[in-house]
C-alpha cells in the first residue's frame, strides 16, 4: 500500500508548475486588459492542477499496466513499482478530471463563455489518450503537441479569454510562450527515458528524434519560449515592462549545461526540476511585468 509521502509523489510535483504558470500568465492578461476576476482565476488555477494532476495518475496507470515503468530512471511510478493497485491509480485519475470538470464548469457559468466546455471536455479525453487506450498517441510521438496546446495555448487564452470575454494577439503570444516551456519540461523528461522508451515500444518524440536533436529541440524551445517576452513589449500597445521576463533564462542555464554536456540517466533528473522552475519563475516575472506596464 502506498504511503501518503508515495502518492504526493505520484503526482509528480514537478510538473505542476506547467499547470500554476499559464493561469498566471493568463490573469495578467486579463489584469491588462483592465478585467481581471479573481474568481475565474481561481477556479482556472484547480482546472490546471485537476487536469495535470490527472493526467499524471492516467500515465501512471496506463504506463504501469503496459509495463513501460518497470525499469524506469526518475520519480515514483505507483503501478510500475507496485505501490498501489492499478484500479486506484486509475480511480485517482479520474476523480482529479472530475474536479477539473466541476471547476470548468462554474467557470463556463459565471463568464458565459460556453465553448469553455467541450474545449474542456477535449482537454480530458486528450489527458487519458495520452497513455490510455488502444493507440495511445503519446506512444506516437504526439505528447508534445498536447503539452504545447493545453498547457499552453488553451491554459493561457482560456484563463484570459474567461475574464476579459474576447482572444488577444497578447493572450495567444503568452499561450506560445508557456507551451513551449511546458513543452520543454516533458521533453527533459522523455530525452531522459530514450533507453527505457525504446525498449517498451514507446516511441516518443525523443526517440523518433534521437538523443542528439532531441537535446537541440529542448534549448530552442527555452530560448524561444522566453524570448516571446521581448515581442509581446513590441507589438502594438502591448505590455512595455514584458521583456523583463527574459531574466528568467539565468534560472534555464543550469538545466541547459546538463543537457548540453550530454549527460544520461539519474544525471538528468535535475533538468526537469530546473525547467520547471525556469517556467514559474519565468511566469512570475512576466505577470508582474505584464500587470505593472
Amino acid at each position: 500500500m502506498a504511503t501518503r509521502s508515495q502518492w504526493i509523489a505520484g503526482t509528480r510535483p514537478r510538473t505542476l508548475p506547467a499547470a500554476i504558470a499559464p493561469v498566471l500568465v493568463g490573469t495578467a492578461i486579463a489584469h491588462f486588459a483592465g478585467r481581471a476576476r479573481i474568481g475565474l482565476a481561481v477556479c482556472a488555477l484547480i482546472v490546471a492542477l485537476a487536469l495535470q494532476i490527472g493526467v499524471n495518475f492516467a500515465n501512471d496507470y496506463s504506463d504501469g499496466i503496459r509495463g513501460t515503468d518497470d525499469v524506469r530512471v526518475g520519480p515514483v511510478r505507483l503501478v510500475g513499482q507496485k505501490l498501489a493497485a492499478p484500479a486506484l491509480v486509475k480511480r485517482a485519475a479520474f476523480f482529479s478530471f472530475a474536479v477539473a470538470g466541476v471547476a470548468g464548469l462554474i467557470m463556463a457559468i459565471v463568464s458565459g463563455l460556453w465553448l469553455l466546455l467541450p474545449v474542456g471536455l477535449s482537454a480530458m479525453l486528450a489527458a487519458w489518450f495520452y497513455t490510455g487506450g488502444t493507440k495511445p498517441y503519446g506512444y506516437l510521438g504526439f505528447g508534445e503537441a498536447f503539452v504545447f496546446t493545453y498547457f499552453g495555448l488553451v491554459a493561457v487564452i482560456g484563463t484570459a479569454a474567461s475574464q476579459t470575454g474576447n482572444i488577444s494577439t497578447l493572450a495567444i503570444l503568452g499561450g506560445v510562450s508557456c507551451g513551449l516551456l511546458s513543452t520543454a519540461i516533458l521533453l527533459a523528461n522523455n530525452v531522459r527515458d530514450i533507453p527505457s522508451d525504446t525498449s517498451a515500444g514507446k516511441k516518443t518524440l525523443a526517440v523518433r528524434l534521437g538523443d542528439k536533436k532531441t537535446r537541440v529541440l529542448y534549448q530552442l524551445t527555452i530560448v524561444v519560449g522566453i524570448g516571446i517576452s521581448i515581442v509581446m513589449a513590441l507589438i502594438q500597445d502591448g505590455p512595455a515592462l514584458s521583456w523583463l521576463a527574459i531574466s528568467a533564462g539565468f534560472i534555464a542555464v543550469g538545466p541547459v549545461k546538463v543537457i548540453r554536456s550530454g549527460a544520461q540517466g539519474k544525471a538528468l533528473i535535475p533538468v526537469l526540476a530546473g525547467t520547471g522552475k525556469t517556467l514559474f519563475v519565468y511566469s512570475l516575472i512576466l505577470s508582474f511585468a505584464i500587470v505593472n506596464s
